[in-house]
């Protein structure tokens, strides 16, 4: 079996009284493709942002290569800003809504983590940015603002960012909720090309079709826990549990 390099034990966060994850246990392995499914609330950005450090855990650990995130010392776990910010690098991750400079130009957004994050030379920056915009068919747009580009073009723009500061892992939450229908596809191609090219991606969607096809593993979430967890043709096609059973009739017939 192969070794994880991703692990979490027993996560639990709350927002005051509200307990939106309940003790979850979960592994992930190089390569996997994981998307996530539930109803508005159940918890699933939430998760997202744990794995990532952009929420703090209530309860629970995180582990990475083999190595627990944090430094515990009398019974109390913290978390240096510096370890952070190097989990991140390893964990990237991509919002629904695009997070772009409006200030800057298509290049500067892709340049700007390189610069600022990990002290790159602005000429390598650069060139690694032109890479990775390329990737997602963006080349021609490099010198072009943000709000002059459609929806479509400025999730890319966020996902080549993303990909530029060469994380292990891809977190996508929801990334095209905040598009257009005529838009989605183009971000999901570009997401199916990364798929192709064996990175290791989590995807909280609601695109029930494009999951089918993208994922190895899919894992339904309700009220904060796993309902089920399986390969597209079990949880997909033959959920065994009634939750899941009734989250999918909601959904109606999708396309496979």
């Amino acid at each position: 079996m192969q070794k994880p390099i991703l692990e979490i034990k027993g996560l639990h966060k709350r927002f005051g009284d509200h307990h939106v994850l309940r003790g979850i246990d979960f592994s992930v392995a190089a390569g996997e493709r994981i998307a996530i499914i539930g109803g508005s609330g159940s918890g699933k950005s939430t998760f997202l942002r744990c794995m990532n450090f952009m929420e703090t855990l209530s309860e629970g650990e995180i582990w990475l290569d083999g190595k627990r995130i944090g430094t515990e010392r009398n019974g109390q776990v913290t978390y240096p800003e510096r370890q952070l910010c190097a989990v991140r690098e390893r964990v990237g991750m991509v919002f629904q809504q695009f997070n772009l400079f409006p200030h800057m130009t298509v290049l500067q957004n892709v340049m700007e983590g390189l610069v600022t994050v990990k002290g790159m030379a602005r000429e390598q920056a650069r060139e690694i940015a032109l890479q990775e915009l390329d990737k997602v068919g963006l080349s021609e747009k490099v010198d072009a603002w943000p709000g002059r580009l459609s929806g479509g073009q400025q999730q890319r723009v966020a996902i080549a960012r993303a990909l530029s500061m060469k994380p292990e892992i891809l977190l996508f939450d929801e990334p095209t909720s905040s598009l257009d229908p005529e838009l989605v596809g183009e971000v999901l191609r570009v997401i199916n090309h990364l798929a192709e090219e064996g990175r290791t991606m989590l995807l909280v969607t609601h695109e029930l079709g494009f999951a089918y096809h993208f994922a190895t593993k899919v894992i339904f979430l309700a009220d904060g826990v796993f309902h089920e967890v399986g390969t597209p043709d079990e949880v997909l096609k033959n959920p065994r549990q009634a939750r899941t059973q009734e989250f999918l009739r909601r959904f109606g017939e999708f396309a496979f």
